[in-house]
């Protein structure tokens, strides 16, 4: 079911959440625990994300080193069709531009759509972290917009070969990131909004935002929205601070800003036993709140971690 059509038959606002794949060698197993931990909140959807590769230098006999190329966490589209199948729960696979030409985009959503995948999460993805700035691949898409449009062309029956005769449209759900606290590359909020309105006339049905803190960034993110037209379900991305260390690495990581009520409390905390808990209940009063207001879904950046979520979906849901 695609997750617009969710939205509208839903009569209470929905729960759902991020998965990571295990690294390459790994099995399923801590996916499927994951998953069977957070059930009986009834997720709606489960998105899967996608790591980009990575470069990694190898000595070889010569003593030189060679540069590899490396996808530390394939598997996303065999994960898909896994929980699907398991679980007869929606499953959202990240479609990122990075690392892929568009040949390898089109295959992999031909098999998306074999496997009854109805919805994407249509992201740019993050440059290579030895290099520090995004690089497409020669052949592949430089910004989110140009895949969403190669996805949207795909909806209408058009593939890259243009000599392709009685070919099958798929009908894709196509999804897009919102950043209430804007793109940290963006030049400024109203030009992020702009890009924004551009993906949702050009076919993106629904956004899902970057985590944040304050829900007032939420509020006011979703008002500057619908002043500009873009009227898709917008869902707020949540995450539970986890120890002291995250007051640093997510606004690094992340472009976040952190209430400083939050944050103090963080650096009272004895441990970081103690800052999950903070973070916890942080987090539950966002969710309540959010609830209240009548967001269409409450999504969860788990990262590899259920355990947080857990307690916040049982006294929120």
């Amino acid at each position: 079911m695609k997750i617009t059509q969710h939205i509208q038959e839903a009569k209470r606002t929905l729960f759902s959440f991020e998965l990571l794949p295990p690294l390459k060698g790994e099995n399923i197993g801590r996916i499927h625990d994951t998953v069977e931990e957070l059930l009986p909140f009834e997720p709606a959807f489960v998105d899967v994300t996608y790591h980009r590769e990575e470069y990694v230098y190898r000595e070889v006999q010569s003593g030189l080193l060679q540069k590899r190329t490396v996808r530390k966490r394939p598997g996303t589209v065999g994960i898909c069709a896994a929980i699907q199948h398991k679980y007869n729960l929606d499953a959202v696979p990240h479609i990122i531009c990075g690392g892929f030409s568009k040949e390898e985009t089109e295959n992999a959503l031909i098999d998306l759509d074999f496997v009854g995948v109805d919805n994407v999460l249509v992201l740019r993805g993050d440059p290579i972290r030895s290099e520090g700035r995004f690089k497409a691949e020669a052949d592949g898409h430089a910004y989110a917009i140009d895949l969403l449009n190669q996805i949207a062309d795909m909806n209408r029956g058009q593939y890259l070969d243009p000599e392709l005769r009685n070919t099958n449209a798929t009908d894709f759900c196509i999804g897009v990131a919102g950043y209430p606290e804007k793109h940290f590359e963006a030049p400024n909020a109203a030009s992020d909004l702009r890009w924004l309105k551009r993906k949702v006339e050009d076919g993106a049905e629904y956004v899902i935002t970057q985590m944040f803190f304050d829900n007032e960034a939420y509020f006011d993110f979703v008002a500057a929205c619908r002043a500009a037209e873009i009227h898709v379900p917008i869902i707020p991305g949540l995450k539970p601070l986890a120890n002291r260390r995250q007051l640093q690495a997510l606004p690094q990581n992340f472009h976040v800003n952190m209430p400083d009520e939050l944050v103090q409390a963080v650096e009272s905390a004895k441990d970081d036993r103690e800052v999950r808990t903070i973070g916890v209940e942080w987090c539950i009063a966002q969710a309540k709140e959010l609830k209240a207001a009548g967001v269409p879904a409450l999504h969860f950046y788990t990262m590899g971690r259920p355990e947080p979520t857990a307690t916040i979906a049982r006294a929120v849901f």
